[in-house]
C-alpha cells in the first residue's frame, strides 16, 4: 500500500505550528510576567490571613479596595484602610519580573514628584525573601513603601494572576482603576490625573 502523501506532508506543518505556539507563549510570559498563583480559596476581606466561609469581594474598579495589613522592610505594620484621604497606588510585583523593572522608575519618579499632593505607593512583593528584595530596592533607589506578603496572602486576596498588576485607590478607599501589565508613563499620568493628582 502506498503511504498517504497528504498525511506525511502535514507532519512538518504540525511541528512548525506547535513550535510557533510555544514561542508565542514563552514571549508572553517574558513580557507580561508569569501567572503563578493558585486560585483564591475562601479568604475574607476582614481576615486576609485565614480561610473563612465567606470569600472576599473581588478587587475590581468601582468596589472598595479589600483591606490588608502587611509589614514593610523595617518590620512596621502598614494597613491600607489607614491611608484613606490619600490616593494609593497598590502595585503587585516581583524582582524576577522584567515588566516590573520597566515600570519602577516611572512609579518612583511620580511618587517623589506627587507625594505632597497625597500620592502613596504600596509595592506588594510576590512572597520573596527580603534578601532578594533589598538589592532590587537599592538598584532602583526606591523610596516608596515596599511590603512583604508571606505566603502571597494579599496577592490571593486581590486575585493576582500576573505581574505587574496595579490598583489605583481613591481617597475614599474605592478602586478607581485596575491595570494589568507594565504601566507606561502616559498611562500612569492619565490614571493619576483622573484621581486629581498631576505634575
Amino acid at each position: 500500500m502506498m503511504p498517504d502523501s497528504a498525511s506525511s506532508s502535514k507532519a512538518p506543518l504540525l511541528i512548525l505550528g506547535l513550535g510557533l505556539l510555544i514561542g508565542l507563549v514563552s514571549g508572553a510570559v517574558v513580557f507580561f510576567g508569569l501567572p503563578i498563583l493558585p486560585a483564591l480559596s475562601g479568604l475574607s476581606q476582614s481576615n486576609p490571613t485565614g480561610p473563612t466561609s465567606t470569600p472576599a469581594p473581588a478587587a475590581v474598579a468601582g468596589a472598595p479596595a479589600p483591606d490588608f495589613t502587611l509589614k514593610d522592610l523595617s518590620g512596621n505594620d502598614v494597613t491600607l484602610s489607614s491611608l484613606k484621604g490619600q490616593v494609593v497606588l497598590v502595585n503587585f510585583w516581583a524582582t524576577w519580573c522584567s515588566p516590573c523593572r520597566f515600570e519602577m522608575p516611572a512609579i518612583q519618579q511620580r511618587y517623589e514628584a506627587l507625594k505632597d499632593q497625597g500620592l502613596t505607593v504600596l509595592a506588594v512583593d510576590a512572597d520573596e525573601p527580603i534578601e532578594d528584595i533589598a538589592p532590587f530596592i537599592n538598584a532602583y533607589q526606591l523610596t516608596f513603601t515596599v511590603l512583604l506578603d508571606p505566603s502571597a496572602t494579599v496577592n490571593d486576596l486581590y486575585r493576582i494572576r500576573g505581574y505587574p498588576t496595579t490598583f489605583f485607590v481613591d481617597r475614599e478607599g474605592m478602586i478607581n482603576k485596575l491595570h494589568l501589565g507594565p504601566l507606561t508613563e502616559a498611562q500612569l499620568d492619565g490614571y493619576l490625573k483622573d484621581l486629581g493628582i498631576e505634575q
